[in-house]
């Protein structure tokens, strides 16, 4: 079951530079809960705070509480590498690993967490996740075959087979349809749709459309002037964001005024 998140207070820094300022949150579990906002307005930068890929980036860090079913992810004994298995992301851009065969890249991230794992149990966590994706019956007859060489849509969906392998709680999409064609977005959005009974899903998308469709809450972010740190301007549920928004930035967006 996916779990719950709750941000507190939190601040993200880029070396000095406050890029989104004390951002308080409730995601909740088993939904699938949408960042909308224009460009620059620190949308993929909170969704990398929620699995600590934030501080990845050299001078990168924040302040204030990410708390995973209340634990403090960011609580100074907590391991950054547990915290990405627990918490999931899949990227915009689909990048399974050139080197390797569909069925590696499905098991990557159980390999690099060194778990040990027989080879029955392995070919089993392949089919499990890989029909998890809505992949399987595609790559069943070719899973030695290097991952590049699926289409677009295949290649996310393979990716997403990656993450839901190392079973984690929650799962984070930062515009994961934006490279793929109409068709492919479809099956992606559906997907999410299933996957939601088993985790907690956060996406960021610039497609209002997808937004409106996928997600069962939606949090607007926005930025009061470029240069100046975004911040999170309106959260409500997706109904309510997109037909009767009570924030008038939020509705001038959503109306496609500005943005």
């Amino acid at each position: 079951m996916g779990q719950q998140i709750d941000v507190n207070h939190l601040n993200i820094y880029y070396g000095s530079f406050l890029a989104v300022e004390d951002v308080n949150l409730h995601i909740a579990a088993n939904k699938v809960t949408a960042f909308i906002g224009p460009s620059g307005c620190g949308k993929s930068t909170v969704l990398r705070t929620l699995d600590r890929m934030h501080e990845i980036t050299p001078g990168a860090h924040c302040t204030g509480e990410v708390l995973l079913e209340g634990q403090n992810l960011y609580a100074p004994d907590v391991d950054p590498v547990a915290v990405r298995r627990d918490v999931g992301m899949v990227f915009q851009r689909p990048n399974p690993f050139p080197t390797m065969s569909i069925r590696q890249n499905v098991l990557a991230g159980v390999t690099l967490n060194n778990r040990k794992i027989s080879k029955s149990d392995a070919d089993d966590l392949v089919e499990w996740a890989l029909r998890g994706a809505n992949l399987w019956n595609e790559v069943k007859d070719r899973l030695d075959n290097p991952g590049v060489g699926l289409s677009g849509g295949q290649q996310q969906r393979l990716c997403i087979a990656r993450a839901v392998a190392v079973h984690p709680q929650v799962l984070l999409m930062d515009e994961p349809c934006s490279a793929l064609d109409p068709i492919s977005t479809l099956a992606v959005e559906d997907l999410i749709e299933e996957l939601k009974q088993d985790y907690t899903i956060v996406i960021v998308t610039h497609n209002m459309q997808q937004a409106a469709r996928v997600a069962d809450y939606t949090a607007f972010f926005n930025l009061k002037a470029v240069g100046q740190p975004g911040h999170l301007e309106y959260f409500a549920d997706t109904s309510t964001m997109f037909n009767n928004p009570q924030n008038a930035e939020a509705e001038r967006y959503v109306s496609g005024r500005f943005g």
